[in-house]
C-alpha cells in the first residue's frame, strides 16, 4: 500500500502524519521533496527560492521524485508506505506548465509507479487566511492565498486526471474526526 497525504501548506498534513505514524509503526514514513538525501538539499534549495525559474524549480522537484521513487519507496511497496506528499503536489505547483505536459514527466519521474490511496485536506480561503496569520510563510506560502487555493484546485484537478482512489477530507474538522476518516479510509 503506498498512502499519500496531500493538501497545501497549513493544512494539517504534518498532524495527520503523525498520529498516522503513532498507528502505523511497522509503515515506512517518508516525504517529497526531501525524503532522500539528495532531496533534502533539493528541497532547502527550493523552499529558500534559490530558484528564479519556476521550470527550474519544477525540475528540481522532478529530480527529487525519482531519486524518492528510487531509493524510498519502489524497495519498500511490499510493506505500507506513507509519504507527505507526492507526484500529486508536483503537478499542482508546477502551475506555470501544462498539466498533461506536467503530468508526463511526473510519470517519467515516477517510472509510473502510483499511490494506492490518497488523502487531500481541503481548506476554505477564510481558513486557509486565518492559519497563514499564524505563522512565519516561507517562499511559496508568501505567494499568497490565490495562489494557495489555485494549487489546491490542481491537487484535487491532479488526483481525478490520474483517477486515483482518494479521499478528500474538510480540513477544518477536528483532527480526531480527520483522523477516523483517514483510518477508515486506509483499512477499507
Amino acid at each position: 500500500m503506498y498512502v499519500v497525504i496531500e493538501g497545501i501548506d497549513t493544512a494539517g498534513k504534518s498532524t495527520q502524519l503523525d498520529i498516522l505514524n503513532k498507528n502505523h509503526s511497522d509503515a515506512i514514513f517518508t516525504k517529497e521533496p526531501g525524503g532522500t538525501e539528495i532531496g533534502t538539499r533539493l528541497r532547502s534549495m527550493v523552499l529558500n527560492g534559490e530558484a528564479k525559474s519556476k521550470v527550474a524549480e519544477m525540475f528540481l522537484f522532478l529530480a527529487d521524485r525519482a531519486e524518492h521513487m528510487e531509493e524510498i519507496v519502489k524497495p519498500n511497496l511490499d510493506k505500507m508506505v506513507i509519504s507527505d506528499r507526492s507526484l500529486i503536489s508536483g503537478i499542482a505547483y508546477a502551475s506555470s506548465m501544462p498539466i498533461e505536459i506536467v503530468t508526463s514527466l511526473n510519470l517519467i519521474a515516477t517510472q509510473n509507479t502510483l499511490p494506492t490511496h490518497v488523502v487531500l485536506l481541503e481548506l476554505s480561503e477564510k481558513e486557509l487566511k486565518y492559519r497563514l496569520s499564524q505563522k512565519e510563510n516561507d517562499s511559496i506560502e508568501a505567494r499568497g492565498i490565490d495562489y494557495l487555493l489555485d494549487i489546491q484546485n490542481r491537487l484535487k484537478q491532479t488526483v481525478k486526471l490520474l483517477n486515483l482512489n482518494h479521499l478528500f477530507v474538510d480540513a477544518s474538522l477536528s483532527i480526531e474526526e480527520i483522523s477516523k476518516q483517514i483510518e477508515e479510509f486506509i483499512n477499507e
